[in-house]
């Protein structure tokens, strides 16, 4: 006499939470505006993270590509909204290079904490040089020139962008702090 055993085994495997959860990355940008010494204006928003960032974000943590090290910070003059699509080698913003500094300002992150990374330590400086309106602001990184400014055109990535909800009036001598919070969590 034989006998035979089926069975089946149907799962799945989940994750903590409840249906339709999502991890939500955000580029927390938070500006100080001084002339003369003195605070002239604050204000705060996040950034669009590019479709190009995204990827590079991925292809790191999961593909064994080559971290970005350092990322810059760059202001722009133009009165144009990046969004997820915007990349390094075609912006749709014009980069401002009117302020002291001879580089892009690094941001200076400190390590992972809390699933949240900044340069609040460091923060990223801009010493305007002359009289302009800035729209905006971009973290990019890598390539050949990720550091010069006004380059487009050495195969950098671009990480995130965005437009500020007010234009922002700069003359000779102003400084522009800059910190920038990215944080990954379950939403």
């Amino acid at each position: 006499m034989k006998i035979r055993t089926k069975s089946k085994i149907d799962g799945a495997v989940e994750r903590g939470g409840k249906a339709g959860d999502k991890l939500k990355l955000t580029a927390h940008w938070k500006w100080e505006h001084f002339r003369k010494g003195k605070l002239l204006d604050q204000w705060e928003y996040d950034n669009v993270c590019s479709n190009e960032g995204l990827d590079h974000l991925l292809d790191v943590g999961f593909h064994g590509e080559t971290p970005i090290s350092p990322w810059y910070v760059l202001i722009f003059e133009s009165d144009t909204t990046p969004d997820g699509s915007t990349t390094y080698a075609v912006p749709v913003y014009t980069e401002s290079t009117a302020y002291d500094e001879l580089t892009r300002p690094e941001y200076n992150e400190a390590a992972a904490s809390s699933q949240s990374i900044t340069n609040s330590a460091n923060k990223a400086v801009f010493t305007i040089s002359g009289t302009k309106t800035i729209y905006g602001a971009a973290l990019v990184g890598g390539g050949t020139d990720g550091n010069t400014k006004g380059d487009a055109a050495g195969g950098g990535t671009l990480f995130s962008a965005g437009k500020f909800a007010a234009a922002k009036n700069v003359v000779d001598d102003d400084v522009l702090n800059v910190t920038i919070e990215i944080s990954l969590a379950d939403s």
